[in-house]
């Protein structure tokens, strides 16, 4: 299969493009610089200058492709420290995705995109592949299901807030960068909400099985098989960084995890069970705990 990937040099992206050519699919990566595209050669793939904002690069890459992993996602925001951008970057992954989709009508080619699972509601107590990102920031997913029921293959990967392994540069470095700066390692309130970890080769797995013989609508949900207290995560930093651990709320939250104090407090149990089944996909590699005490430190 000849697979359109954006994203391909990023983090999740290039652990995908290994595992799509590994597979024996053949890979063409969006690259907005010569760094970027250079990584995708070295992997194996072929390279498409441009980034999500150039929509006729998009549509006719999508055009000549045999299906799709929408893996980009503008992490200006983060760079910048303003979540006030988290908009802007939500709105040009929704136009990324309905352009390429688009181009996907008429055909049984599918489009595999990537969405979160924070501050999706709970289905007796977890969230589940039934709950639906309604409210949610970020218009992946309703935007990947409005394209579903217009008959396009579009189903949708939601990951975990953490896709760790070497070389994050996501939520935890972040956490971890933060504690360092203020000599705390803090935890919101009681610190009894729940994150969870994927790692980036398994969550690269889901992705290529997703576009082998996933369901067009489909949500699946990219987790590990467990969830983990926010204040265990804390617990776990502090004693590596040999600080004291603090619980944090209020102006003292949002003056110490910044940009993610939106994201941080929010609860997230997640059950995998049906993404397992329908894709007989199984986590395969060590948990966020175990990878923070081998490589993040």
């Amino acid at each position: 299969m000849k697979v359109f990937v954006t994203g391909a040099s990023g983090f999740i992206g290039s652990a995908i493009v290994r595992e799509l050519i590994n597979a024996g699919h053949q890979v063409t990566g969006l690259a907005r610089s010569e760094k970027s595209a250079e990584k995708i050669r070295r992997a194996g793939g072929e390279v498409a200058e441009g980034s999500l904002a150039d929509l006729e690069i998009l549509k006719q890459n999508a055009l000549h492709a045999d299906g799709i992993v929408h893996a980009a996602f503008s992490h200006d925001f983060m760079i910048s420290n303003d979540i006030s951008q988290f908009p802007k970057a939500a709105e040009l992954d929704r136009i990324a995705i309905e352009t390429m989709g688009d181009a996907l009508t008429d055909t049984d080619k599918p489009l595999v995109v990537t969405a979160g699972l924070l501050g999706l509601p709970l289905i007796n107590g977890k969230i589940t592949e039934e709950s639906l990102a309604e409210h949610s920031l970020r218009a992946s997913e309703t935007t990947a299901l409005k394209l579903a029921e217009k008959g396009i293959n579009t189903s949708v990967i939601r990951l975990a807030p953490s896709v760790h392994d070497a070389g994050d540069y996501g939520f935890v470095p972040f956490i971890i960068s933060q504690a360092r700066k203020n000599g705390i390692s803090a935890y919101p309130g009681d610190g009894r909400n729940r994150w969870t970890g994927i790692h980036r080769l398994d969550a690269a797995r889901l992705f290529r099985l997703a576009l082998e013989k996933g369901t067009r609508g489909a949500l699946y949900n990219g987790v590990e098989d467990e969830s983990i207290e926010t204040k265990k995560i804390a617990e776990l930093i502090a004693e590596r960084l040999d600080i004291p651990v603090k619980a944090v709320s209020g102006e003292e939250l949002n003056n110490h995890f910044e940009w993610l104090s939106h994201f941080i407090t929010m609860d997230c149990p997640v059950t995998n069970l049906k993404t397992k089944e329908k894709l007989n996909w199984e986590p395969m590699n060590i948990n966020l705990l175990e990878d923070l005490e081998r490589n993040y430190f």
